[in-house]
């Protein structure tokens, strides 16, 4: 469990960049932390690894406050995956890369070996664990950060932006994964995104921030039927959402549902018995 208390941040220049946040991610949950660009998401999560430390407020981390912890401390519990990649390349090689938090542990050689052989192949990344990591693509640098965060075996995973750079394919590959990590692992996901169609499909939480304080709390069905003006905080409505408030029906998962959801409707109000002709 991931908490933080009346959190106060800003950077040297002393512009707060989030003020007065109270929030708690429980163990298991799916949560999407959305807002616009600037609005403090990643500045959050960089709180939650002991990347940064608050100005005032805490974080605890099962109940532990780590103010005075480094992100090393944190590696097992929490895996952190940056938006940009780059900032995480290490090694020589795609294996090395992955295998490079396992060692520092000090975990057993047959414990590395396995963890890495399993992240690199739910990553797609087998066929490349020889290559120097610098030499991939944006994407593949992405889904090697998640897999260098796998090996580790976290129990939160903070991913920010990780579908960027991903065709549609290696992107509904990896939500999925990220999916069943979470229902049948009860892997905590944290999940940055500005993709709100990731958020309806995937998450089960959303936290909203604008300049720098939470704006909403609730679920994807909540947000996106309420009647906030969701481009004030950088958010768009995705368009089953938008479909569900003209046509009255309740906000679903995908286009199918919808679908199903309007035909209630439409069939009641169809004429009994066919048009004579």
């Amino acid at each position: 469990m991931i908490e933080a208390k009346n959190i106060n941040f800003a950077y040297r220049r002393g512009i707060p960049v989030l003020t007065d946040i109270d929030c708690t991610i429980g163990d298991g949950e799916f949560v999407a932390l959305l807002g616009h660009n600037g609005s403090g998401k990643t500045t959050l999560t960089r709180l939650f690894m002991a990347l940064d430390h608050p100005r005032s407020g805490q974080i605890l981390v099962d109940g532990e406050d780590i103010v005075h912890y480094e992100p090393a401390d944190l590696a097992d519990k929490i895996g952190y995956v940056f938006q940009n990649p780059d900032l995480q390349l290490l090694a020589d090689t795609v294996y090395e890369e992955v295998a490079y938090g396992p060692r520092v542990k000090k975990l057993p050689e047959e414990n590395i070996r396995t963890n890495v052989d399993e992240a690199l192949r739910v990553m797609g990344l087998t066929q490349l664990k020889d290559q120097y990591p610098r030499l991939l693509s944006f994407g593949q640098k992405r889904r090697l950060g998640v897999a260098a965060a796998l090996a580790l075996n976290p129990r939160t995973l903070i991913l920010d932006e990780i579908t960027n750079g991903q065709d549609a394919t290696e992107q509904a590959a990896m939500m999925e994964y990220l999916k069943a990590l979470n229902e049948k692992k009860g892997t905590t996901i944290i999940l940055i995104t500005h993709d709100m169609d990731i958020v309806r499909r995937y998450a089960k939480r959303t936290i909203v921030l604008c300049d720098g304080r939470i704006v909403f709390e609730g679920t994807p069905s909540a947000l996106f039927s309420s009647g906030e003006d969701l481009k004030e905080w950088g958010l768009r409505r995705p368009v089953v959402s938008t479909l569900s408030l003209e046509f009255g029906v309740p906000d679903v998962a995908g286009c199918a549902e919808f679908c199903d959801e309007l035909a209630g409707p439409l069939a009641a109000d169809a004429p009994k018995g066919g048009a004579a002709l």
